[in-house]
């Protein structure tokens, strides 16, 4: 995998995008943010450039991307509005094809459904529930699986359990089959996106996260 030094980054200013930048300026990289309201931003660095704009329009999503080396979104769904993450992807991955990139990393919920999934009772009780109360959501983030599975680019998607916002660490949990724990440190979670820009273990899967 190439060296990654630009890090185009969506979802930014939600409960685990904070802590995903404030952990890669930490590292050094430099980072492009997408930001609706740039004014709610409050993170200055010289490793940052803005770009205002919404990831449903593609031409926001192009110029995020320009010279950047890898993608990662912690996107969230705004609330009162439609769903968000199969246009969001499906805008990332034509960018990605414009441009040549090959890295994108991304998180969603406990309630997609993968074809090596052998969830728990208690697992498959929270994907019912969500799928019962938040469908139009639940079956968007579903279609951004299939988007991912018939792409040709290089994606991680990371189901998570409950985000703590916490700085704490702790022993992270990962499975391919089912969600190892309730709760996700936000810390914990970001170390674990960014170090999956240089580790190929969990390329074109979606890992189950936790914090112990």
């Amino acid at each position: 995998m190439k060296d990654i030094i630009k890090i185009a980054i969506i979802g930014c200013t939600g409960k685990s995008g904070k802590y995903l930048v404030k952990e890669l300026l930490n590292e050094g990289f430099y980072l492009k943010l997408l930001l609706r309201n740039p004014k709610d931003f409050k993170t200055e660095s010289p490793l940052i450039k803005i770009i205002e704009g919404d990831v449903r329009n593609y031409s926001s999503v192009k110029l995020l991307l320009q010279d950047c080396d890898a993608i990662i979104s912690t996107l969230g769904q705004p609330k009162g509005e439609s769903p968000i993450f199969s246009q969001a992807t499906k805008n990332v991955i034509k960018a990605m094809g414009e441009y040549g990139i090959k890295r994108y990393v991304l998180i969603t919920g406990l309630n997609v459904d993968t074809p090596f999934d052998e969830k728990s009772t208690k697992t498959k009780f929270s994907t019912d529930w969500m799928k019962t109360n938040y469908p139009e959501t639940t079956t968007d983030k579903q279609l951004e699986y299939s988007l991912l599975t018939e792409s040709t680019i290089q994606w991680t998607l990371v189901r998570l359990p409950l985000i703590e916002q916490t700085a704490k660490r702790g022993e992270l949990l990962v499975s391919l089959t089912d969600c190892p724990g309730d709760k996700i440190s936000a810390t914990d979670l970001a170390n674990f996106l960014i170090r999956q820009l240089t580790d190929d273990s969990y390329l074109n899967k979606s890992p189950f996260i936790a914090t112990a």
